[in-house]
């Protein structure tokens, strides 16, 4: 009997210990209103964000989160070329080109 009495009361703090747990706040987590505002950077995200180049087939593009194939339409304007760090779109209102990393250029650096 006293041996299932200890047991019971193991039993008993560690479920406690358990539950006590389960009610603390993650100390990691960032507050709601960075959260809120994280997500809908997130989901609004725009721009050329891929490329995708093939030496047999199409070429792609992630552009506004939207897969477009060369030659594909983005709103009233069409996916005329794709470069390696750019893409060019074409519209009723002239040309655009999109960069992947707008204001970073290649440079030769010498050995």
């Amino acid at each position: 009997m006293n041996t299932k009495r200890c047991a019971a009361l193991l039993l008993l703090a560690a479920l406690s210990g358990l539950a006590a747990a389960q009610g603390l706040p993650d100390p990691t987590r960032p507050p709601a209103s960075v959260e809120g505002e994280a997500a809908a950077t997130a989901t609004a995200a725009s721009g050329l964000q891929s490329i995708i180049r093939r030496k047999h087939g199409k070429s792609a593009a992630v552009i506004n989160g939207v897969y477009v194939e060369q030659g594909g339409k983005v709103g009233d304007a069409t996916l005329t070329r794709i470069g390696e760090d750019s893409v060019e779109l074409r519209s009723p209102g002239g040309r655009e080109t999109m960069y992947l990393t707008p204001g970073v250029g290649k440079q030769k650096v010498k050995p």
